[in-house]
């Protein structure tokens, strides 16, 4: 009867939980090749944020963050709201961010790599860690 108190009082459920700062990792990049300004190319990211307050559903408001490591421009994209503002639950799972078309930005190439940096920000204003992408070609 002991054995059997002590063994349940062990078994306790264990709760995960998550920064509430967002962390992002790269899934994908693709395609990995392409040709230039013709074919657009989606960088595929997992996220997790503890609090749920990733994405937003405000038009015009930029969350997710682009470098082009080339020549270090920044392009902002917006992520729509991931879990209801009135929660704050954990959240995972991936998003696609389509950056479109790519071009070679030295004229004197015929064909060129490229990688970016990503990250994102809360609706807290919290960033995520910075990831990058690995090269990608971009041709005439």
């Amino acid at each position: 009867m002991l054995f059997g108190v002590l063994l349940f009082l062990s078994c306790k459920k264990e709760t995960i939980e998550f920064d509430p700062i967002p962390s992002i990792e790269i899934v994908s990049v693709s395609p990995g090749s392409v040709t230039e300004y013709t074919q657009a190319v989606t960088i595929t990211i997992k996220y997790t944020d503890g609090d749920g307050d990733l994405g937003e559903n405000t038009s015009g408001v930029k969350n997710c963050f682009v470098t082009d490591n080339r020549i270090g421009i920044t392009s902002g994209y917006r992520i729509q709201q991931l879990a209801p503002a009135s929660s704050s639950v954990p959240i995972t799972g991936t998003i696609n961010i389509d950056i479109g078309g790519q071009g070679i930005t030295d004229t004197s190439l015929t064909s060129q790599n490229v990688s970016f940096n990503v990250y994102v920000v809360d609706r807290q204003g919290h960033s995520s860690n910075t990831v990058s992408t690995s090269a990608i070609s971009i041709h005439r």
